[in-house]
């Protein structure tokens, strides 16, 4: 780790030394924060309607918020009905009061999610542009979110695993790379299908925020080279790094408990050191082979040696799921 220079002293041929203080910060990734090309700018009512379940609303008026069910980083989200339909939606609320190129750039980011269609990631419906607010039209799921989850039985995690790694490995084959896997952005509904949530409004956020600013959400889930771009010679592969968040998530179901020796809500430092610093968790001597296995090939230090989404639907601890996969 390079220490960071003092500034040249005002003094000619005087110099003083300065301890290093100072912890690497968490910096985006310039690869993954390309900007896109900006649209026309979008009108305050909302976009033309995607090919899905429904005819997507044509305004805010055809929805009424129900009760709020989360919020979190840089937005809260409602439970609302679609009146015309009577059917149930989650609806984003994006806080910011954001100037009109971020926003049109919000909006060309969430017109490209609108394309993703797999049974494992939820669907994003619709957006509004409206008196300032930008809102996202969800798929809602019934279940909620799989935080404070703990699933001790290998075959039903091996189903939850599957259906996350096909979504997740869809994304990966059309370029998306999520950036913010973590129970709370699992969703699971009452017959038990899991999907990925927020899968891009992460990458969003963390775009269009201050720079000052830029971690959206806790560190506890992101690899180490991503925390600390010393490691891996500064380069990060944002592929290989959602597949540690997923190592990191699914042995927290096993576990029942955040899998490093730190709090999860533990401050910057002493998670850096904990993720960073010391060697990665692992499944305890009591789980099977198969799956102590398969938490080792998502946590590996090294990202060239982590498996991608794709090898690990084939991994036998996945293929112990007996459910049908989706295409």
């Amino acid at each position: 780790m390079k220490p960071i220079q003092p500034p040249p002293s005002p003094m000619k041929n005087r110099f003083r030394k300065r301890p290093d203080l100072s912890l690497p910060l968490p910096n985006r990734d310039v690869a993954l924060a390309v900007p896109l090309p900006l649209p026309p700018p979008p009108s305050t009512t909302s976009a033309p309607a995607s090919g899905s379940a429904i005819s997507a609303a044509k305004s805010l008026s055809e929805l009424e918020r129900v009760n709020r069910i989360g919020s979190g980083a840089g937005g809260t989200v409602y439970k609302v009905i679609h009146h015309p339909t009577s059917k149930p939606f989650a609806l984003k609320v994006i806080y910011g009061n954001h100037e009109d190129n971020v926003r049109r750039q919000i909006c060309r980011e969430i017109e490209i999610l609108r394309s993703v269609d797999h049974a494992n990631v939820v669907k994003c419906h619709d957006m509004f542009d409206h008196n300032g607010e930008i809102q996202v039209l969800l798929e809602f799921m019934d279940g909620g979110c799989l935080e404070g989850v703990h699933v001790s039985r290998e075959e039903e995690l091996s189903d939850m695993s599957r259906q996350i790694l096909s979504g997740l490995a869809y994304l990966h084959r059309h370029h998306i790379v999520h950036r913010d896997i973590k129970p709370s952005n699992l969703l699971i509904d009452s017959e038990k299908n899991v999907k990925i949530a927020d899968f891009g409004v992460s990458r969003i956020l963390a775009q269009t925020m201050d720079p000052c600013n830029s971690s959206v959400g806790t560190i506890a889930y992101m690899s180490p080279e991503r925390i600390n771009t010393d490691l891996n010679h500064g380069r990060y592969n944002g592929y290989a790094g959602d597949v540690w968040s997923l190592g990191v998530s699914i042995l927290e179901f096993y576990l029942g408990r955040f899998p490093f020796a730190v709090s999860r809500q533990g401050d910057w430092a002493s998670l850096m050191c904990a993720i960073c610093m010391s060697q990665p968790p692992e499944a305890p001597a009591t789980a099977s082979e198969e799956f102590r296995h398969f938490v080792s090939c998502c946590l590996q230090s090294d990202p060239p040696k982590r498996w991608s989404a794709q090898q690990l639907l084939q991994h036998p601890f996945i293929l112990k799921s007996t459910r049908a996969p989706a295409s």
